[in-house]
C-alpha cells in the first residue's frame, strides 16, 4: 500500500488484516510516516505514540498469527481527542492547565478500544478542554483543514476531524457536548457520530459538562462508524450516565434498505430560524432527492426554534463548565486561553434558579421529541449552515453567544444523530448532512446514512494535501471579545458583582470578555425564567 496515496477504510484494512494480507505492523508504520510528513501542516497530534504503537502492532500481528484474532478492530490504528485518559500517557485536554498531566489509568473507552485489539497512534489536538476554538495562545497550535489548511476544522474534536479526513489514522475518537464530533464531521468531509447518551461510557475521560458529554467516533464511512461503535458501547456502572443496556449488531443493518422509512425534514433550521448559504440549500435539496429516491418517505416537521435549544443548552452546560474550572478562575485564570474565557467566564451571570429553569425546560423538549419520534424514524438537516469558514476573524460571541448552532437540538434531546458528507462547496470544501434519532435507534440513524453514502459519490475524494502544503497559515496570537460601544453601565455593574460574588480576581481583559457577552447571556436565561405550577414537570432528572 503507498504511504500518501490510499489509505483504506477500518473494514477494508480489518479483511486484509484478518487474511494475513496485510500485517498490523505495515499498516502502523505507513501511517506513522504519513503522520510524520503532514503533521506539520495540519497540526491533528498533540502526542505522537510511535513506540507504543508500534508495539500494539507487534503483539496484535502475533496474537493474529497464532489464531487469536479478536475481531475488526484488531490491529487497526485509531486516534484520540487529548481528553480520554490513556494510562502513562500525556492527556492535556489542549491546554496549559495540564500540560503535564500523565493518567495513571485508561479512561473506559481506550479500555474497550484496547481489548478489541485497536492500535493507539497519538492524542490529537481538540480545543482547551473540548469546549471552543480555534484559539492561537495555547502551547498547542489548533489542527487545520485537510481540504484547506487556513480554515477551521470546526469544533471541538478538531484534530480528530483533520486526522481521520487526511488519512493520518483510520478512526478517532471525538466527545460531543453541542456538535464537538459532528461539527469537525462536517467541516473535514469525514463521518460523526454522537450516540445516544450514556451509550458509551465516559469514566475517565476530561468533562466538559455532565448533562451533555458523549463520546464518539470520526471516521472516513458509516461502516466504520458501526464498527467502533460496536468495540464502544455497553454499560459501565463507574458512568452515572451510563444506560444498562444490550447494543445490537450496528453493522448487520447497513443494507442499503430505507424503503419505507419515514423521514422528518426539519426544514425550518436552515431557511428560518438561521438561513443556510445557497450551496448548503441547494446540496440539502438534492441529499433529499437521493432519500426519496432510495424510497424514503419524506415529510416536513417543525420543531421547537431552534434557539430554544440553544438556550438551554448554553445555559446548563455553561454553568457545569464554570463550576468544574472555578478554582481555577479563582487561582490563576490567566492559564486558561482567550477563547475558553470568553465562552466560560460569562457564566458567572446565570444563577442557580437560572440553571434549574434550563433543565425543567430540557425535561419538557425531551418529552416533546418523544412525541416526534412516534411519527418518524428520524429526522434530517444540514450539519452546518456553510463550508469550514477562514480561521482568520474569528470571534467568540459572534460565534458562540449570538447564533442558536444546528447540531445542539439533538444534544439537548439525547438521541443519536450523525453527519455524513452531502458534497462540496464551489471552493472546495465539505458540506455535511445530519441525520438523527430517537433515544437508542443508533442502528436506524446509521442505516439511513450509511444508505445515502452508498448512493452517492462523495467517499471517492479526499483531500489534495500536496496543495495544502502551500497554503498561508494564520499566525493570530489570540481571540478577542468584540469591539464595539461600551457596555450599559447597569450591566457593567452586575458583571462586576457577579464576578466580585463568585470569587474572582480578574483583568480589565477578562472583564471585557464578560462584558461583550453579557447582554447575550442575561438574554438566553430570560428566555427560560417562565413560571411553572408546583406540580409540573416532577423530574428535572434527566431519563429517556
Amino acid at each position: 500500500m503507498s504511504d500518501i496515496d490510499h489509505t483504506p477504510t477500518i473494514a477494508e484494512a480489518a479483511l486484509a488484516i484478518s487474511s494475513r494480507e496485510l500485517s498490523a505492523v505495515e499498516l502502523t508504520e505507513s501511517l506513522l510516516r504519513r503522520i510524520e510528513a503532514w503533521q506539520p501542516t495540519l497540526d491533528a497530534f498533540i502526542t505522537v505514540t510511535a513506540d507504543h504503537a508500534l508495539a500494539q502492532a507487534s503483539a496484535a500481528d502475533a496474537e493474529i498469527a497464532a489464531g487469536d484474532y479478536r475481531g475488526p478492530l484488531h490491529g487497526i490504528p485509531f486516534g484520540l481527542k487529548d481528553i480520554y485518559a490513556t494510562a502513562g500517557i500525556l492527556t492535556t485536554a489542549h491546554s496549559r492547565i495540564l500540560e503535564n498531566n500523565v493518567p495513571d489509568e485508561d479512561c473506559a473507552p481506550v479500555e474497550r478500544l484496547y481489548d478489541a485489539g485497536a492500535i493507539l497512534l497519538g492524542k490529537l489536538s481538540t480545543h482547551e478542554f473540548a469546549h471552543g476554538g480555534p484559539a492561537f495562545d495555547l502551547p498547542w497550535p489548533p489542527a487545520r483543514n485537510p481540504w484547506n489548511p487556513s480554515h477551521f476544522t470546526g469544533g471541538s474534536s478538531s484534530g480528530s476531524g483533520a486526522a481521520v479526513a487526511a488519512g493520518l489514522v483510520l478512526g478517532a475518537m471525538g466527545s460531543d457536548t453541542g456538535g464537538s464530533v459532528r461539527n469537525p464531521a462536517s467541516l473535514c468531509g469525514t463521518v460523526g457520530f454522537k450516540p445516544t447518551y450514556g451509550l458509551i461510557s465516559r469514566y475517565g475521560v476530561i468533562p466538559n459538562s455532565y448533562t451533555f458529554d458523549t463520546c464518539g467516533p470520526l471516521t472516513w464511512t458509516v461502516e466504520d462508524c458501526a464498527l467502533m461503535l460496536q468495540a464502544l458501547a455497553g454499560h459501565d456502572p463507574r458512568d452515572a450516565g451510563s444506560m444498562n443496556c444490550t447494543a445490537p449488531d450496528y453493522r448487520d443493518g447497513l443494507n442499503g434498505e430505507i424503503q419505507g422509512l419515514r423521514v422528518g425534514v426539519v426544514r425550518h433550521f436552515w431557511e428560518d430560524d438561521l438561513p443556510a448559504n445557497d450551496e448548503v440549500k441547494a446540496a440539502m435539496e438534492s441529499a433529499l432527492t437521493v432519500l426519496g429516491n432510495l424510497g424514503a418517505e419524506l415529510e416536513e416537521v417543525r420543531l421547537r426554534p431552534m434557539q430554544d435549544y440553544c438556550d438551554v443548552k448554553i445555559v446548563i452546560a455553561e454553568s457545569e463548565l464554570f463550576a468544574l474550572h472555578h478554582q481555577d478562575f479563582m487561582t490563576r485564570p490567566e492559564g486558561f486561553c482567550a477563547d475558553f474565557l470568553g465562552r466560560s467566564l460569562p457564566a458567572v451571570l446565570f444563577s442557580g434558579s437560572d440553571y434549574v429553569h434550563a433543565q425543567r425546560e430540557r425535561r419538557t423538549m425531551v418529552n416533546e421529541m418523544e412525541k416526534v419520534f412516534e411519527r418518524f424514524d428520524v429526522l434530517v438537516t444540514p450539519s452546518q449552515y456553510g463550508p469550514a469558514p477562514s480561521m482568520n476573524g474569528f470571534n467568540t460571541v459572534s460565534y458562540f453567544w449570538k447564533n442558536p448552532t444546528i447540531a445542539t437540538p439533538f444534544n439537548v434531546s439525547g438521541g443519536p444523530a450523525i453527519s455524513v458528507c452531502m458534497g462540496f462547496s464551489e471552493s472546495g470544501l465539505p458540506l455535511g448532512l445530519q441525520i438523527a434519532g430517537r433515544p437508542f435507534d443508533d442502528g436506524r440513524v446509521l442505516q439511513v446514512a450509511h444508505a445515502y453514502e452508498q448512493a452517492t459519490p462523495w467517499r471517492d475524494r479526499r483531500p489534495a494535501l500536496e496543495i495544502a502544503q502551500a497554503v498561508e497559515i494564520p499566525t493570530a496570537t489570540s481571540v478577542r471579545a468584540e469591539s464595539g460601544e461600551p457596555s450599559d453601565p447597569d450591566i457593567v455593574d452586575e458583571v462586576r458583582a457577579a464576578v466580585a460574588l463568585h470569587g474572582l480576581s480578574l483583568s480589565d481583559e477578562h472583564l471585557a470578555f464578560i462584558d461583550a457577552a453579557a447582554p447575550f447571556a442575561k438574554a438566553r436565561a430570560e428566555r427560560l425564567r417562565t413560571m411553572r405550577p408546583y406540580g409540573a414537570d416532577l423530574s428535572s432528572t434527566f431519563r429517556f
